[in-house]
């Protein structure tokens, strides 16, 4: 009987050791990476004349840590319905949420320059557990004022979280921001929200290092689906 279960135990760890790795969430359940299908790197090209400096993340060209997230997540922002501050004049702004972020013409949605928002209805709350942003990696460029919010009122006045901010001097008027620049490339960039309860997110930018325009491809909101 001792025999028998000691194998037993043995077996259990054997088991435990082969499965896919694995943390506790903080509802209980099981986070695994997240996995994004990357679009293509861009044709165009690197400029020799990047920005540098503390408050921007080194180029690279491997993909960042995968975001861990509850097994089961989709992205519930696909063919959602958008909204901006300005009517944008390249592209179509259900373009956000159709899944194209190549690194083409046919995928960028262009609005004029200074602060600019866009914003996505999921229809509904959802425990948001990462959401991923596409500005445009047509070109390797910084994005100015990157601002990064979600809440349950659509004109966000009120419960308004702020999930990424890398405005140093508030010139986009949402507050000081501690998050650095990075470079647009074809990863995107994943920004971890932790199961908050929102229905809308919204982005800012303001122009980037090669453009005084705006410019957006798209946005994934990982939530679990409804029951």
């Amino acid at each position: 009987m001792k025999k028998t279960m000691k194998l037993s135990l043995w077996a259990l760890a054997l088991t435990g050791a082969l499965l896919p790795a694995t943390v506790p969430a903080q509802d209980g359940k099981g986070t695994v990476p997240l996995k994004i299908d990357f679009p293509s790197h861009t044709l165009k090209g690197t400029p020799e004349d990047l920005p540098a400096g503390p408050n921007i993340e080194p180029i690279s060209d491997k993909a960042p840590p995968p975001l861990q997230v509850p097994a089961g997540v989709v992205n519930v922002a696909a063919g959602k319905s958008a909204t901006s501050s300005v009517p944008p004049f390249l592209g179509d702004l259900k373009q956000l949420t159709d899944g194209k972020r190549e690194p083409i013409d046919d995928d960028a949605v262009e609005m004029k320059k200074g602060v600019q928002w866009v914003q996505v209805d999921l229809g509904k709350s959802f425990a948001i557990h990462a959401i991923v942003m596409w500005h445009d990696h047509r070109y390797v460029q910084a994005v100015r004022d990157v601002i990064l919010q979600v809440s349950n009122d659509p004109e966000f006045k009120t419960g308004v979280t702020t999930l990424f901010n890398n405005d140093v001097d508030n010139s986009a008027g949402q507050g000081i921001g501690t998050d650095r620049e990075y470079f647009e490339l074809e990863f995107g960039k994943a920004v971890p929200a932790k199961g908050i309860s929102a229905r809308y997110v919204r982005g800012y930018t303001r122009g980037n290092t090669l453009s005084a325009l705006n410019c957006w491809q798209e946005i994934e909101v990982y939530a679990l689906p409804a029951p």
